[in-house]
């Protein structure tokens, strides 16, 4: 496994990273495959561990957490993330302190941490101040609860606006930005990107492999695969992406795949760690 900076700054993050958007915990077949996964992945040189508050209803966190316990706290990198909807509350949504104070402490225990390594607005929140948003996360690292923190699907005026609201009111700085980036998306590259390098912030995009759809699962012609997300997830994000066009590219991907004697999945991952800034 190889290991790159998180932008500028000294932490070092595998390459790749496992998520837990999908992890299913309530299905004993399903959890001890997940459990599986972690471990191998642990195994094979990954040390970075992504996840978010709103994870199958805060149960991926827990999971996570179970897992991640067999191993030395140094030795793993693990997020979370705020913003969704974790109650019905009207205060258990958004980027308010009173949410990111009761979250963060409420992940923290989630995953039996002391610290998160990153932290991450998982949402762009347009009912608060950026002001109160950037002051309470800053509060964090200050106190040791967060180590680096950055901002998921924000776009670039919203990213440049922040990083001059951290200077104007002297906080810690932000160090990462969480995009979707893929074969089949790369809207970041017209603007994020040289953002993120003008200020240094590293990006550690999630899905590179678009939902699955990069990984030859779903094909032009065949029927969706029982059992895969787009079956089961709740916002059926991935049902979006299966478009006559896009299932048309995953057909071509393949060939060059076949190519060169690869999966269709290595190939996407592979493309993705070509640029220095990403760690996928």
């Amino acid at each position: 496994m190889k290991y790159r900076n998180l932008g500028k700054w000294g932490l070092k993050v595998s390459e790749i990273a496992l998520g837990s958007w999908m992890t299913e915990v309530k299905n004993t077949e399903a959890a001890d495959a997940a459990k599986k996964s972690i471990r191998s992945a642990y195994d094979l040189g990954v040390n970075f561990f992504d996840c978010a508050d709103a994870y199958s209803g805060g149960e991926a966190e827990v999971f996570l957490g179970k897992v991640l316990k067999e191993f030395e706290r140094s030795s793993f990198v693990v997020s979370s993330k705020v913003f969704f909807p974790t109650g019905n509350g009207v205060n258990d949504r958004g980027l308010s302190r009173k949410h990111i104070i009761e979250q963060v402490d409420k992940s923290l225990k989630n995953l039996q941490v002391d610290y998160l390594d990153m932290y991450f607005c998982h949402r762009y929140d347009e009912s608060t101040p950026l002001e109160e948003t950037l002051q309470t996360i800053s509060d964090l690292v200050a106190q040791g609860k967060v180590l680096y923190y950055g901002v998921s699907e924000w776009t670039p005026v919203q990213v440049t606006e922040a990083m001059n609201v951290i200077k104007e009111m002297g906080l810690r700085p932000m160090s990462v930005i969480q995009p979707q980036y893929h074969m089949l998306d790369r809207y970041i590259e017209d603007e994020m990107i040289e953002i993120c390098r003008k200020h240094g912030l590293g990006i550690v995009p999630f899905s590179p492999l678009s939902q699955g759809l990069l990984t030859g699962k779903y094909r032009k012609g065949h029927s969706i695969p029982e059992g895969s997300r787009a079956t089961h997830q709740a916002d059926r994000q991935i049902n979006n992406l299966l478009t006559e066009d896009n299932l048309n590219k995953v057909e071509q991907l393949m060939e060059v795949a076949a190519g060169l004697n690869i999966s269709l999945s290595v190939l996407a991952l592979a493309w993705c760690s070509k640029i220095p800034r990403l760690a996928a």
